[in-house]
């Protein structure tokens, strides 16, 4: 019990918290005190208004989430009304029984399994909100909650989470309302957890987020086979579901990307060295533009990006020009600059009524040419160039991405297979907030394919010739 006491004194919860977790009997580890410390954190003015917990597989997280919202949150504030939404199959309310009866064993509460409820005996409530599917969640919207806990918050796009969070305010004065979160890596919110909690965290610059990683190693309750099938994973289930690693998620294409492998600190760029820049159009979404070198190996670095959406040509140019600036460059020091195909397309231009949007860069110093759009081909040379640290003997990375392209960081990890074409990487358009999407990959790999190089003899090779038709023609295999 001094251990204990002192685990959670070091985790900042508040001598008050842990009575209440130790009269209901409740023992809680210390990542899952670190998570409770930061759900009180949310009381403050200042403070937090999300907390995510978890990571990876094991770490304790659907006891954690109903532990500190019946035996912390319920019982020190009268008539709190909760939301605990959960991803479940047929089998849903049985497994909540069993967490019930685990967890609220030494708590007066009753269970009203029909309706759904958890009431307890000052007046507060959690409502059980059983998804299967996102738009189940839609029965839940439009009503007040308090305090709102989601379970396997990455099965939800952002939109649906947003909408959630609609519904959490309170009318109470002498209380903050908060939204609890738990999740693994993957599925379709991998991108914007990511983005709203795990960056944060990594770059310690949390504000209105909390996120509290856990893994099956802060779990001591867990028996020691369930460890060992985790340990036996591979590739990306061993990374996510073991280790809780963000950089990797179901379906992942670049499964050899590894954050503290490729992404470097910025140096300044020797004079020797070939640089060009590369642009992918969009105007609903991103306009993103890389810069990009090369060194007497035939190593590549992406070195500085530019990224804006709903902006012109006419404000990109000078963001472009200053990124250069950075650098010590001009339009006139680059090997080349080259664009995506639309950006020349005159589809729906009339003769001397309007420019292409090549054309109006042109006009503002930034001659653009076609960039090698060849997406098969450039998938495999960046998965290429990435190399395989991992490999025996290990495959050194020939491409590297300076610090500062912050986005493309983000986006390469979370690019998916397409499952109609698996050499390529799936098409993705960033949603209504600007999250996700892979217009950063593809001004990337139009820049590494500037410098690409085909096989020696594939011209002349009448079955690669064979296999590049079937390829163009939608037919990989």
């Amino acid at each position: 019990m001094e251990r204990y006491a002192e685990a959670a004194r070091a985790a900042g919860v508040s001598r008050e918290q842990l009575g209440r977790f130790l009269a209901a009997g409740i023992v809680l580890q210390p990542r899952q005190l670190q998570a409770s410390a930061a759900a009180r954190d949310c009381d403050r003015a200042e403070g937090p208004l999300e907390i995510g917990y978890g990571g990876a597989r094991g770490g304790g997280k659907s006891h954690w989430l109903l532990a500190q919202m019946a035996v912390d949150d319920c019982q020190r504030r009268p008539d709190l009304k909760c939301l605990l939404l959960r991803k479940v199959g047929k089998a849903g309310k049985e497994s909540f029984e069993d967490l019930r009866l685990r967890i609220l064993k030494g708590l007066p509460h009753s269970y009203r399994r029909q309706e759904g409820v958890l009431y307890f005996p000052n007046g507060s409530r959690i409502i059980l909100g059983h998804f299967k599917d996102e738009k189940d969640v839609d029965a839940y919207l439009g009503l007040e909650y308090d305090v709102i806990g989601v379970e396997e918050a990455t099965t939800l796009t952002f939109s649906k989470y947003r909408a959630v969070r609609t519904c959490n305010r309170t009318s109470k004065p002498d209380w903050r309302p908060r939204t609890y979160s738990t999740t693994n890596p993957g599925n379709i919110g991998h991108a914007w957890y990511r983005e709203r909690f795990i960056t944060p965290h990594q770059k310690r610059e949390e504000t209105a987020t909390r996120f509290v990683p856990a893994t099956v190693d802060d779990n001591a309750f867990l028996n020691a086979e369930y460890t060992s099938n985790l340990d036996s994973l591979t590739g990306w289930q061993l990374r996510a579901w073991r280790y809780g690693d963000w950089d990797i998620a179901a379906g992942q294409f670049f499964t050899t990307f590894r954050r503290d492998v490729h992404a470097i600190p910025a140096f300044p760029l020797p004079q020797g060295w070939r640089k060009w820049c590369a642009l992918d159009y969009g105007f609903t979404h991103y306009t993103a533009v890389y810069l990009l070198a090369e060194d007497g190996d035939g190593t590549l670095y992406l070195v500085d990006e530019h990224a804006e959406r709903g902006w012109l040509p006419q404000r990109h140019a000078p963001a472009i020009h200053a990124m250069l600036a950075r650098h010590d460059l001009k339009i006139s020091d680059l090997w080349k600059f080259v664009a995506g195909p639309d950006v020349f397309a005159r589809r729906g231009l009339k003769e001397g009524e309007a420019q292409t949007i090549a054309e109006t860069y042109e006009a503002l110093g930034i001659k653009l040419e076609p960039a090698n759009d060849d997406r098969v081909n450039g998938a495999g040379e960046m998965l290429s160039r990435l190399g395989d640290v991992n490999a025996d003997p290990p495959i050194l990375p020939r491409l590297f991405i300076f610090n500062r392209c912050a986005r493309l960081l983000e986006c390469l990890p979370a690019l998916l297979h397409d499952p109609h074409r698996p050499e390529d990487v799936l098409k993705v358009d960033c949603d209504e907030d600007g999250v996700g999407g892979d217009d950063y990959y593809d001004a990337a790999r139009y820049g590494v394919m500037a410098a690409w190089k085909p096989r020696r003899g594939w011209a002349t090779n009448p079955d690669a010739l064979e296999r590049l038709s079937a390829v163009y023609a939608g037919n990989p295999s």
